[in-house]
């Protein structure tokens, strides 16, 4: 198969895997999305959601059926990661663990031509120190989506050090074409999005433990005071509280600043299993 601008790689196949698959699938330009995952339980849970989501936008009179099935069909769910060697465009979104990603961006930048657009997900981790990883550092990008993908308009494009600007403007270029807004920053702890947002939902989570206000208070203040569409510990419980954790880490790592210590009663959290949705407590019970 030749290199094609119109074939996408994602590598990870978990929410935002699947979700950035699907939005690229829904895309007429884009001919193929090649989906990667090692777990083929993931895969097959991504197609189910995949499926899922396409049909709600239908319901929606945001697509039409047909290209609902058109989208399912350009996807090509596999566990072997050299399939996405066509591609002109690959998107990392596996774990948020940096030894984990530099593994894979060398195998991505020996699977990939000198042209390929090599783009994490990542929300926090350093663009510099992933492209370390890789023979060609000025083809590495930040591609920040935001969940859930197939809804949210932003995507935070992260420029490194090296980045070439040929490299930022065909992935803003990208962007346009499923219809997401990108807006570009620079390389730094947890970006723009999660420099401000985690210290909110860590101030939170203080407010709480202090008893200052109710979980349930702390919110709809937050909501009703503040426009916001989500309260803060809700989006804790969304995002993964040991996610957040994770990001927190990453700031204080990063800036050296107290100010970004993680509170306490997250990692009490954590330590009992109350994740959030995905566990079915947090701050909530689901």
């Amino acid at each position: 198969m030749s290199q094609n601008s119109s074939i996408v790689g994602v590598v990870g196949a978990g929410t935002m895997g699947n979700g950035i698959a699907h939005v690229f699938s829904a895309c007429s330009k884009i001919e193929k999305v090649i989906l990667v995952d090692l777990d083929q339980s993931i895969l097959d849970q991504a197609k189910l959601n995949i499926e899922k989501n396409l049909q709600r936008q239908v319901k929606k009179n945001i697509i039409s059926s047909k290209i609902a099935s058109q989208s399912i069909e350009k996807i090509i769910f596999t566990n072997d990661i050299s399939m996405i060697s066509p591609s002109n465009l690959v998107i990392e979104a596996v774990k948020e663990d940096l030894s984990i990603k530099k593994i894979l961006f060398n195998q991505l930048d020996i699977l990939t031509s000198k042209n390929t657009i090599l783009a994490t997900n990542t929300s926090s981790i350093s663009i510099d120190k992933i492209a370390r990883a890789t023979m060609k550092p000025e083809n590495v990008i930040g591609m920040h989506f935001m969940n859930p993908v197939p809804i949210m308009k932003l995507v935070e494009i992260i420029k490194g050090e090296k980045t070439n600007n040929s490299i930022v403007k065909r992935t803003l270029d990208y962007v346009s074409l499923i219809n997401k807004i990108p807006i570009e920053c620079n390389d730094s702890p947890g970006f723009v999005s999660n420099r401000i947002l985690m210290p909110m939902i860590n101030e939170a989570a203080f407010t709480y433990m202090e008893g200052v206000a109710t979980v349930e208070a702390i919110d709809e203040i937050m909501k009703l005071g503040m426009g916001h569409p989500m309260g803060p510990l809700k989006l804790a419980d969304l995002i993964g509280i040991d996610v957040c954790i994770y990001i927190m880490d990453v700031l204080h790592d990063g800036f050296k600043n107290i100010k970004y210590k993680a509170c306490p009663l997250l990692k009490d959290m954590v330590s009992n299993k109350k994740l959030g949705v995905k566990s079915g407590q947090g701050f909530y019970k689901y």
